[in-house]
C-alpha cells in the first residue's frame, strides 16, 4: 500500500505560502507508517517546531492499474474520505532551500492522518465536493473539489504512468488555502459536506 500526495493542486494554497505553480501534478509519498486511524491522537514529532495541517481529500485505489487512460480513471476508486497532510514546515524550509527531497517534512510518524471511507455514489459529482478542517472549535480550511488544478481522474492517470496502483493505495488529493500550525492539545474535526469524518488531540 502507497501514500500518494499531490502538492501545490490549489492556487490559493500556492499564493499563501507564496510557490510556484508546478507544470505538471507535484508528487511525492509518504510510507505506511505515516497513517494515523480512528481518531487516534497526532503525536507532535520531536524533530519540529512548526507543524502545519493541510486538510485534503483521499481517494482509495480499488483495483490495480498503470498507464490508466481518461477514459477509464474513474472505475480505479470507489470510496472517498478525508486526511490531513502533517508538514513539518521548518524541517521542509530547510530541505527546498537546499534543493533536497521533502521526506523528513512530509513523511514522519503520524503525518497522514486518514478518516473512514465514503462510497462515491454518495456524491453527484466528485469535483464538486466540499470538505473542511476546523481547530479548537474555529473553522480554519474550507474548500471544494472543483477548485482543484489537476482533477481526481486526471491524478490517477498521471501517477500511473510512473507508479504501478494498486489496490488500497491512497491518493491524497492536494490541500486548499488556510493551512496552520498545530500545538500540542490542540483538537482538531474535519468534515465532508455536513458529515464529520475525523476527530482527534495533538499530543
Amino acid at each position: 500500500m502507497k501514500i500518494i500526495c499531490i502538492g501545490r493542486n490549489y492556487a490559493e494554497h500556492i499564493k499563501e505560502l507564496n510557490n510556484e505553480t508546478p507544470e505538471e501534478p507535484l508528487i511525492f509519498m509518504k510510507p505506511d507508517s505515516a497513517l494515523v486511524r480512528n481518531n487516534d491522537p497526532f503525536v507532535y514529532p520531536a524533530h519540529s517546531k512548526d507543524v502545519h495541517f493541510e486538510v485534503e481529500i483521499v481517494v482509495k485505489i480499488n483495483q490495480p492499474g498503470k498507464f490508466v487512460a481518461p477514459e477509464f480513471a474513474d472505475r480505479y476508486y470507489d470510496e472517498i474520505g478525508l486526511g490531513v497532510d502533517f508538514t513539518a514546515r521548518d524541517v521542509q524550509a530547510k530541505l527546498k532551500a537546499k534543493g533536497l527531497p521533502w521526506e523528513l517534512a512530509k513523511g514522519f510518524n503520524g503525518s497522514a492522518v486518514i478518516s473512514n471511507f465514503l462510497p462515491k455514489t454518495d456524491f453527484a459529482d466528485v469535483q464538486n465536493i466540499n470538505f473542511s478542517l476546523a481547530q479548537n472549535g474555529e473553522l480554519k480550511q474550507s474548500g471544494n473539489t472543483s477548485m482543484m488544478i489537476t482533477s481526481i481522474n486526471a491524478m490517477i492517470c498521471y501517477v500511473s504512468q510512473y507508479f504501478s496502483l494498486k489496490i488500497g493505495d491512497l491518493l491524497y488529493t492536494g490541500t486548499p488555502a488556510g493551512v496552520g500550525a498545530v500545538a500540542i492539545g490542540d483538537y482538531l474535526e474535519g468534515y465532508i459536506e455536513d458529515r464529520k469524518m475525523f476527530r482527534f488531540f495533538v499530543k
